[in-house]
């Protein structure tokens, strides 16, 4: 059985996502938590649930995903996993910090641990994730999925009713409408986690969002 935990994060309120099972492991995804006190509720719900961490996995490299991953890294000696073609934005996370907040956190990032890319599969516990490569909104942007569970998190690729951004460096409207027209082909009952905003599924979105469709 796998449980979710949802954590709205920084001045962005980006979603970061804890997910375990019965087995007592858990992934944290896009830890973006920049706030002492986020940091704090992280940490401290990691410890009451008694879980054990084994992966901190990256939607893609933009900082509002990863201002907390020193808190990851310090507390529990993980290193983010990011797809091959955003390595580069999580090596520049001081600097986008400046540009898309006006200052530069005074602490450093931790390298990059693992690169992704389509097809890998991401074990836990008694699961298994799917990363599949969703470029659009950036070049390395991926969604995790868990099909057993009918569950994905989808970064900025999806939102509900919505889509990322595709505008920034690195981003395509051609691409992310490419990468929306794969996941429709995903079961309509699968929810959707998605990095900014409520839940969804599949299914509602392809009746109400503009930009999705089989």
């Amino acid at each position: 059985m796998i449980k979710t935990e949802r954590f709205v994060c920084n001045m962005l309120q980006e979603n970061c996502y804890i997910v375990s099972d019965d087995s007592g492991e858990c992934v944290i995804v896009d830890c973006g938590a920049y706030y002492e006190e986020e940091r704090k509720a992280l940490t401290s719900y990691i410890r009451d649930q008694q879980l054990k961490p084994v992966h901190l996995l990256c939607t893609h490299g933009h900082v509002d995903h990863n201002f907390g991953n020193n808190t990851i890294h310090d507390e529990f000696g993980l290193k983010p996993e990011v797809h091959a073609d955003d390595v580069s934005y999580m090596e520049h996370l001081p600097q986008q910090a400046v540009q898309f907040i006006g200052f530069e956190p005074r602490y450093d990032f931790p390298p990059v641990g693992k690169t992704l890319a389509d097809g890998d599969e991401i074990r836990f516990g008694n699961h298994v994730i799917h990363v599949i490569h969703t470029p659009g909104h950036s070049r390395g942007s991926v969604c995790f999925y868990l099909k057993d569970e009918h569950l994905m998190l989808t970064g900025d690729t999806l939102f509900k009713q919505s889509i990322g951004r595709t505008d920034l460096h690195g981003g395509s409207m051609m691409q992310i409408i490419q990468s929306l027209r794969l996941l429709a082909q995903l079961p309509d009952e699968t929810v959707i986690l998605p990095g900014h905003g409520p839940q969804t599924t599949m299914g509602e979105e392809l009746k109400s969002n503009p930009f999705l469709d089989r």
